[in-house]
């Protein structure tokens, strides 16, 4: 069983030209194509296997501003507004709604280490709540146990994985916008050292303006132009159960387990940071710059396998454009989900929520998830190739800011006042040493 997908139905013809071809069909490059297409230009969406069908469905669907580094925080409440605007453009299927984020703990290091947060976050205008022991048990009803404490994010929310990018990607053909599933780019023209033409294996395309949205494969895309990416990514495992469990909130988080509402009424669960790291070439010769990282997450992540070796889509060789590359060999990643993670993950499930105890699994799959290593995003139209821009690296919580991120992107095309700083997520920033530092509050 895999991620359950809304599949739909696109074009199947290459256009000869376009203001902008995004490369990558998931929340990135849909928000980004839609931004643009509702700005009025001809934009090409092109992805290589099906929309939606890598991290994009394969995540918990938060989309909140709770505990959000603070240099992606005025995105990530930007994008909260921006949810609400594309649903009502694109339909109900996107699943967006401000149903609130629950977290409860009993660890007063953690608990102090969320009202940190809040002190900081409030001062930016959030809505975010510490709950006493007596709030959080009584929120936490369905668990059946008292709690020392937690907090209350009311104007955070959900959409709908399952559903969301295959949803916004029929709003970009709407607005005059041409998708393309089951098309590769394979690479990039250039004339008088910019952008002149992007390469599908169906086909070239003029254009002046090309970004890049792939998530975990964009570090090999990139190597192809002898651009440097520090990229890494894991490989994390959840599953769903089907409906029926009654009085389960919406979005709860605790240490233990993280439960989420899904589209159909059934529930996500996962267990936050639990991850196995698969070595790929890319990552290894890289690994150097993510050593403060995985030194401070080592006790969420385990040595994995070589599944992510074998899929090739972190790859360190050069491809020829005239020929099937490893797009094309690996349409969707989707690899095996880690037997044990699941089965713990169901365990804890139930043992926290008794509504869950005879609910059957629906699904189980697991993902890749890249990463920076300042666990930040890169969001930049000038990366060392005139007309090529990139909005990649989303760290594990792009879902939720993929609206926002996608707006952005289209501002920096258009020269638009962007709706955010940028200069956190310039590529530039590696290079200039800056990525071991962490924000402060």
């Amino acid at each position: 069983m895999t991620a359950p997908l809304l599949h739909i139905s696109t074009e199947n013809r290459v256009p000869e030209q376009a203001d902008c071809v995004v490369i990558g069909g998931g929340i990135v490059g849909v928000s980004t194509a839609y931004w643009l297409a509702r700005a009025g230009q001809r934009v090409v969406l092109l992805e290589k296997g099906r929309i939606g069908a890598e991290q994009s469905s394969r995540n918990w669907g938060w989309c909140r501003q709770q505990n959000r580094d603070a240099r992606e925080l005025p995105l990530s409440t930007q994008s909260l507004a921006l949810w609400e605007e594309m649903m009502a453009d694109c339909g109900a299927g996107i699943g967006f709604r401000r149903c609130g984020l629950m977290y409860l703990s009993d660890d007063e290091a953690e608990l102090e280490g969320w009202a940190a947060w809040g002190r900081f976050a409030r001062g930016q205008g959030i809505d975010t709540r510490m709950l006493s022991g007596e709030q959080a048990s009584e929120r936490g009803a369905a668990t059946g146990k008292a709690w020392k404490g937690g907090v209350w994010s009311p104007t955070d929310g959900i959409a709908n994985p399952a559903a969301a990018a295959p949803t916004i990607a029929l709003g970009v053909q709407r607005h005059g916008g041409v998708v393309l599933q089951g098309c590769a780019a394979r690479g990039l023209e250039t004339q008088g050292g910019r952008v002149s033409a992007v390469v599908t294996e169906a086909g070239t395309i003029r254009t002046a303006q090309v970004v890049l949205a792939g998530g975990a494969w964009s570090g090999s895309f990139l190597n192809q132009l002898g651009i440097g990416f520090a990229q890494s990514s894991v490989r994390s495992s959840i599953l769903s159960v089907a409906p029926g469990a009654e009085g389960v909130p919406d979005a709860l988080h605790t240490r233990d387990v993280s439960v989420t509402r899904r589209g159909d009424g059934g529930h996500t669960l996962a267990i936050s940071g639990l991850a196995k790291l698969d070595p790929t070439p890319r990552m290894l010769r890289g690994a150097r710059e993510f050593l403060p990282m995985f030194a401070r997450r080592w006790r969420s992540l385990a040595p994995g396998g070589v599944q992510g070796w074998q899929a090739g889509f972190d790859t360190v060789r050069r491809w020829a454009l005239d020929r099937p590359t490893p797009m094309e060999q690996m349409r969707i990643l989707d690899p095996r989900p880690d037997a044990r993670v699941i089965a713990k993950t169901l365990e804890r499930a139930r043992a926290l929520l008794p509504a869950l105890r005879d609910i059957p699994v629906q699904a189980s799959w697991a993902g890749y998830i890249d990463s920076t290593p300042d666990g930040v995003p890169v969001i930049d139209a000038q990366i060392g190739v005139p007309g090529l821009a990139m909005a990649s690296g989303l760290s594990g919580h792009g879902f939720g800011i993929g609206p926002g991120v996608g707006h952005l992107m289209a501002d920096l095309l258009l020269g638009r006042t962007p709706i955010t700083e940028t200069a956190q997520y310039r590529l530039s920033r590696f290079r200039e040493s800056q990525w071991g530092k962490v924000a402060e509050f």
